[in-house]
């Protein structure tokens, strides 16, 4: 059930108590109130003077639905804010390599425009021979490497016992594609209030993504961003997925969080990077997230789709004037 009130009243406290009572999981933001599973309620004349409408017909993910929460949520971290006007750039390697190269990497991603300086220190990799990380050095190294250029950090919390030691070092958890809904850890994860952006699984319907969020916003964590990184469909010779562009707009008008596009694991060729990362702007995207690397034939994981810096930089221009255009 979702309440909408007519304006901001103490009233809204008793009835999310009176609710509570019964018991239900109740939210409020603003003058909505969302109550969980409550499917019938009966306003005295009192609280109906107050009410604007009782909404009994909601999506299962009621507290990340525009009905609930009609304004755009906005995430501040130390150097960012995404969502609302704001379009945030986040990049960096797909790996955390050494001290060195993550410095490297996160100057260029700064000199690029990045604010967010993305890279991995445990990956989940298909083939359990690959490169997994450097762990806990890796953090450091990708920690130290952003409070040098005034930068916040994303990186990938890959289990349970992993996110406190992660929260640690990062602003941002990135929940990847493969644990989309893994959901004792997206209850971990919510029971924080570091942010999370969250990928949408290579198989997962817009539905099957906004409940995965549900259960971050749930546990009572409201910093959730969205990442659309492209579907595994019946056709990957010649990109890694199918970017599904025509989700930004779809879940700009269902949901109030931010959608970042990754344009990166979504075809998984650098020359097509670029291309799709504007596309990803002019479809109304509120960030993009993309791998950049310096000697990409050598990357340690995903050099296919890492950006040079020449490529990086004019994918950055690109995006800048498309958004100008736009604007």
């Amino acid at each position: 059930m979702i309440i909408q009130f007519k304006q901001t009243t103490p009233l809204i406290q008793s009835i999310k108590a009176k609710l509570e009572q019964r018991p239900a999981q109740v939210e409020v933001v603003g003058t909505h109130l969302a109550a969980i599973g409550v499917k019938d309620f009966t306003p005295t004349a009192e609280e109906a003077a107050v009410i604007a409408s009782i909404s009994f017909d909601d999506p299962s993910f009621v507290l990340g639905s525009r009905q609930f929460q009609p304004e755009d949520t906005v995430i501040t971290l130390p150097h960012t804010t995404i969502g609302g006007d704001n379009f945030v750039m986040m990049a960096g390697p797909c790996s955390v390599e050494s001290q060195a190269h993550v410095r490297k990497m996160a100057k260029l991603a700064k000199a690029g425009g990045a604010t967010v300086l993305r890279g991995g220190a445990f990956k989940p990799r298909t083939v359990p021979y690959s490169f997994q990380g450097l762990e806990e050095d890796g953090l450091r190294f990708l920690r130290q490497a952003a409070d040098e250029f005034d930068m916040d950090v994303i990186t990938e919390v890959m289990d349970v016992p992993h996110v406190e030691m992660v929260g640690k070092y990062t602003d941002v958890f990135q929940i990847g594609a493969r644990n989309m809904q893994n959901f004792s850890l997206l209850k971990a994860v919510g029971k924080t209030q570091i942010a999370v952006g969250l990928k949408r699984g290579m198989s997962a319907t817009i539905d099957d993504l906004l409940n995965a969020a549900e259960y971050i916003r749930a546990n009572g964590n409201p910093n959730v961003f969205l990442i659309e990184r492209g579907i595994r469909t019946f056709d990957n010779k010649y990109t890694r997925n199918t970017f599904d562009l025509a989700a930004i707009p779809v879940l700009k008008k269902l949901t109030h969080y931010p959608i970042i596009a990754d344009p990166s694991h979504a075809v998984g060729v650098r020359d097509l990077v670029t291309p799709m990362a504007v596309a990803a702007a002019a479809a109304g995207a509120d960030g993009e997230i993309v791998e950049i690397h310096d000697d990409p034939a050598h990357a340690f994981s995903d050099g296919p789709q890492a950006l040079t810096p020449d490529l990086y930089k004019d994918m950055t221009r690109r995006v800048n004037l498309v958004r100008a255009a736009l604007a």
